[in-house]
């Protein structure tokens, strides 16, 4: 079963294009236009060894919110359709993930209830040129996208990069944790109610 996605979005603010194989190798080709979203994407990747291409031309001389949201967006939707029905997946997926003085917990569920809990606590404003507050939109865009239940929780943290870049790491390793086939149930979804 080849478990692979690819999404165009097009709106009047955005043309985003993603290519997405769950059971890659970490590599990965980004390029946003948004320098701190291409970093924190290939770590992403990498850490989840996703084979992910992400394309975006936004109209980032308005600023960057349009292009970080309708990625997230267009990233949650590759995972819903790269997961198919969710067959034999794990389903959970956590990590406390340490970075330098940093050390920031995520744990997901691909219930296909998409929330976010997001609590990174005072971020500096700017990470560069980077509005830091656009991490959360990413990821709320994402979670509700995808279909999956995001917590992110800062345990400790001064350096506003490296809290963001644990984040990143942590999300796309435990997404590696939640999509991974569990093999002593592989033709079962993993749901009381028999379905996600």
């Amino acid at each position: 079963m080849s478990r692979t996605a690819e999404i165009s979005r097009i709106t009047k603010e955005t043309k985003v294009r993603i290519e997405l194989v769950l059971d890659g190798d970490g590599a990965c080709s980004i390029r946003t236009g948004v320098g701190f979203l291409d970093h924190m994407l290939e770590l992403l990747g990498r850490h989840g060894q996703f084979h992910l291409t992400v394309q975006c031309e936004g109209d980032t001389w308005v600023d960057d919110h349009h292009s970080v949201e309708d990625i997230g967006i267009a990233l949650g939707d590759a995972f819903a359709q790269a997961l198919q029905d969710k067959k034999g997946i794990r389903r959970y997926g956590s990590m406390l993930l340490p970075m330098d003085e940093s050390l920031v917990m995520t744990a997901l569920d691909l219930s296909g209830r998409g929330f976010l809990v997001y609590d990174l606590g005072v971020l500096t404003e700017k990470v560069g040129q980077f509005d830091t507050e656009l991490a959360e939109e990413f990821f709320r865009a994402f979670a509700h996208h995808c279909g999956c239940t995001l917590h992110i929780k800062k345990i400790t943290g001064g350096n506003t990069h490296h809290i963001l870049e644990a984040a990143f790491k942590g999300v796309g390793r435990s997404l590696r944790q939640a999509v991974a086939v569990d093999q002593e149930h592989p033709d079962e979804i993993p749901s009381t109610k028999g379905v996600l």
